[in-house]
């Protein structure tokens, strides 16, 4: 995202959309000697993908889709957004998930036999409490809440989705973080049995695997960052990130790390996956910023992905940190966001 030194890319503003984007992004695997072949970003999974967006039941792929729960819910006003919101199809079906493949539609094509129960969740490092939970009975417990955030991806397309979740900062605080923790790591289930991409560097991406993320404590302590069970009123499907995840609404979607397995504070910053991988484009901060441009593309707006699907949708500003500003510009008071990015 810094744009000093790296040069720009030569599409124009009004020719930037999610799928070029998407297809740039994986150029820089190209570079680390894991490209994708044309077949890969052309192929049958693609043209599923499309065909479900356009109504063609004969073109969308055959996913067997794994079942999903109701859950229980309160719906604070302080959380409701005056938007319409993405299609569940259509949010459920167009995901970045790469232990399932590196397409948007090879996670709800490859992930729908992938198995959440049983699913522990540890809680360790700068803790006085450090815990092993039972995510299901854990889930059983909680007063969950429906939160509709914005949802912007570093591609520069975006969505608005009804998460359901509770306050990142209840579980941390149940563990009690020690006064040495500052920052929060998280990681995702490594299984290459069940996550094909884990498997295989071609399938996957090119990724160090498994998926690693982290904030500083204080952003994890916000009242908007949500670990999230559920969406659309149900439990989470797989190629979403089941059985939990982590939403932060003012930040880029890839530190929304999915199917957690490990929190862990810490005082020194973690590695984060996609800063591993490419240091220059990605940042550890990440946070939602028009005026500062990916080096290959322009962040200033962004296409939105709503009821009508990909095709149809409209180009609009993007917002400073997604259009949280209010709530999370204290965060970083005095820093220079070219820089930390």
């Amino acid at each position: 995202m810094r744009i000093h030194n790296k040069k720009k890319s030569q599409l124009s503003e009004n020719r930037v959309t999610p799928e070029p984007i998407y297809r740039q992004r994986r150029q820089i695997l190209q570079g680390l000697g894991f490209g994708l072949g044309a077949a890969a970003l052309s192929g049958p999974a693609s043209a599923g993908f499309l065909g479900s967006l356009l109504g063609n039941k004969e073109s969308a792929p055959s996913t067997g889709a794994a079942t999903t729960d109701p859950l229980t819910f309160a719906r604070p006003d302080a959380y409701r957004l005056a938007l319409p919101q993405t299609a569940e199809r259509v949010a459920t079906s167009y995901n970045n998930f790469y232990e399932f493949g590196a397409d948007k539609s090879d996670p709800a094509r490859y992930a729908q036999q992938f198995k959440t129960r049983p699913w522990t969740l540890t809680i360790s490092g700068e803790v006085d409490n450090p815990q092993t939970l039972d995510v299901w009975a854990w889930m059983e417990k909680q007063r969950l809440e429906e939160r509709i955030y914005r949802h912007r991806c570093v591609e520069a397309w975006s969505m608005v989705i009804p998460w359901l979740g509770v306050p990142l900062a209840d579980i941390i605080t149940a563990a009690g973080p020690t006064s040495r923790a500052r920052y929060v790591a998280f990681e995702t289930l490594y299984d290459p049995e069940q996550m094909r991409g884990q498997a295989s560097r071609f399938t996957g991406g090119g990724i160090d695997y498994p998926y690693v993320e982290g904030l500083r404590l204080d952003e994890a302590m916000h009242p908007l960052a949500l670990l999230t069970v559920g969406m659309y009123g149900k439990t989470l499907p797989p190629q979403n990130g089941a059985p939990i995840r982590l939403v932060v609404p003012w930040k880029y979607g890839f530190k929304g790390i999915k199917s957690i397995v490990r929190i862990h504070l810490t005082d020194r910053q973690p590695p984060t996956t996609w800063n591993r991988l490419a240091s220059y484009e990605y940042g550890f901060y990440a946070n939602v910023n028009p005026k500062v441009d990916h080096p290959r593309w322009s962040q200033a707006s962004e296409r939105v992905i709503g009821e009508g699907g990909l095709f149809g949708s409209e180009r609009q500003p993007t917002l400073m940190f997604n259009g949280y500003e209010d709530e999370v510009a204290g965060l970083y008071r005095g820093m220079d966001l070219r820089k930390f990015y």
